[in-house]
């Protein structure tokens, strides 16, 4: 071969190598095939994989619909569970000056963050005001309240505070609803871990049904996935189309439960206002925001991902062709 067709072969080959893609290339121009591949298949089949979305939706809309309801029930309480005062009654008997002492004890306790004096003529004036029970208190003729002081406590022992405060010489009533906090405590808490046995119950059922429709998509397919394993294609190029095809479906049933849970929001604000309304509150039912619902989408891919790649690799152990 002269010199000149040598070196034309080897031009010829430089350039088919540099035509040649790279691996990288290749398991992402393979990862992105499976990601349409995928799509494409669950779309060919519009009532199934409706079905399928649609029960996974209605699994995953139960613990997310309890969970929003628990974080706006939190909110609602808020106001409650952060009320820590505890007010302390003296007796009619005590003057201005006096309460005005016992204040400035109680404020040089180490337990105490601060005291509010509420004295009888202004605990009337508030009460004319918001109770709307003005000719009854006129027809009262004098000022029936006694002087209050508002107690915050200092650190958490409210309780202690309360049962010292109720020894006082001048104390004649102590109002402290502890027992009422920690019962709606004791709820809330009781919420929360329902909803994470919820949460955990209902997402194993997802991963089943992602996995058993996955299943039935690979039994379609048995014929071809044996003719991939006998050219020696890994397992992991077998499995990606499908795994992708539960990654879809969790994200259509968590956009789908999003959007039933919305609904149901929307659903409920109106009454719910007029209830709220009635009390004179301005509670209004708030639902999840940008970020917690692209989390909850995140969950449930993951969720239909799992479910995939589970029943794929299991029965890619099961049909893994053996050396003879």
């Amino acid at each position: 071969m002269s010199k000149g067709a040598k070196k034309e072969a080897a031009n010829k080959a430089a350039n088919t190598g540099a035509a040649a893609p790279s691996r990288l290339g290749v398991w992402f121009a393979h990862h992105l095939h499976s990601v349409v591949f995928s799509l494409g298949r669950a779309l060919r089949k519009p009532w199934a994989t409706a079905l399928t979305v649609a029960v996974m939706a209605l699994a995953l809309a139960l613990p997310l619909g309890l969970s929003i309801a628990l974080d706006n029930l939190k909110v609602f309480s808020g106001s409650v569970q952060q009320s820590r005062d505890i007010n302390l009654f003296l007796k009619p008997e005590i003057d201005g000056t006096t309460a005005q002492e016992v204040a400035a004890s109680l404020r040089a306790r180490a337990d105490v963050a601060g005291v509010v004096l509420r004295t009888p003529d202004e605990g009337l004036a508030e009460l004319r005001e918001s109770a709307g029970l003005g000719e009854a208190i006129d027809a009262l003729g004098g000022n029936p309240l006694p002087t209050l002081l508002i107690v915050t406590p200092a650190g958490g022992e409210d309780v202690a505070l309360a049962r010292s405060l109720e020894a006082l010489p001048q104390a004649d009533l102590v109002q402290h609803d502890a027992l009422w906090r920690q019962r709606l405590d004791a709820w809330l808490g009781f919420g929360a871990r329902l909803v994470q046995v919820l949460s955990l119950l209902l997402g194993l059922g997802a991963v089943l049904v992602v996995g058993n429709t996955v299943r039935l998509d690979i039994q379609a397919r048995r014929e071809e996935i044996g003719v991939l394993q006998l050219l020696g294609a890994s397992d992991g190029f077998i499995r990606r189309p499908f795994i992708y095809l539960g990654a879809w479906y969790g994200l259509g049933a968590g956009a789908l439960a999003l959007a039933l849970v919305g609904a149901c929001g929307l659903a409920l604000r109106p009454p719910l206002a007029a209830l709220s309304g009635s009390y004179g509150s301005p509670f209004a039912l708030h639902g999840l925001d940008a970020l917690h619902s692209g989390l909850v989408l995140l969950g449930t891919v993951i969720l239909g991902w799992l479910g995939a790649w589970l029943v794929t690799g299991h029965f890619l152990r099961q049909t893994r062709p053996t050396d003879t």
